[in-house]
């Protein structure tokens, strides 16, 4: 039993230098893609689609109300015929109204995570410099319910990285 102390106690003892040498730090990934430049104008971009998305959902929208307001006025002039020909046009109106809402949701969609996407393999690259010229043995992505502790000694590489994102796309 003492030997298996002694040789646990020497192990530490020679293993301290190494754990001595380790820097980690960290970085939070979703403060660098809403704090960055590139990350502003990302949701700006996304947000001015969205809106043009939106206006023309709405103009297809008025356009399939007016339709069924016609359709309603009308319902009682038209032929048994007539009524059926105008009550599949609405349903087509109306199908072709809830894809499009579908589409501009998925065109949405696409467009940010293609967008974060290009940004997070652009970070990555930084951080691997980062960890190459600072020495870092290892850096970790803080996220929510990620990272439970962060010691004194761990360097938050955040708002470097900000910079250092921001100076890049210039």
């Amino acid at each position: 039993m003492k030997k298996i102390i002694m040789v646990v106690v020497a192990l530490l003892l020679f293993a301290a230098p190494a754990f001595a040498a380790t820097k980690i730090a960290y970085v939070d990934l979703q403060k660098v893609l809403q704090s960055s430049q590139a990350g502003v104008q990302a949701r700006a971009d996304i947000a001015k689609l969205e809106k043009e998305l939106e206006t023309e959902f709405k103009i297809k929208e008025g356009e399939f109300l007016k339709f069924k307001g016609d359709l309603e006025k009308q319902a009682d002039l038209l032929s048994k015929s007539a009524k059926q020909e105008k009550v599949q046009e609405f349903q087509k109106k109306l199908a072709e109204l809830q894809s499009f809402k579908q589409k501009a949701q998925r065109i949405l969609q696409n467009d940010d995570r293609k967008r974060t996407q290009s940004m997070v393999n652009e970070l990555t690259v930084l951080l691997a410099t980062f960890g190459k010229d600072d020495g870092y043995s290892a850096i970790f992505e803080r996220s929510e319910g990620g990272l439970l502790f962060i010691g004194d000694d761990v360097v938050n590489l955040t708002d470097k990285l900000i910079k250092a994102y921001d100076a890049s796309k210039k």
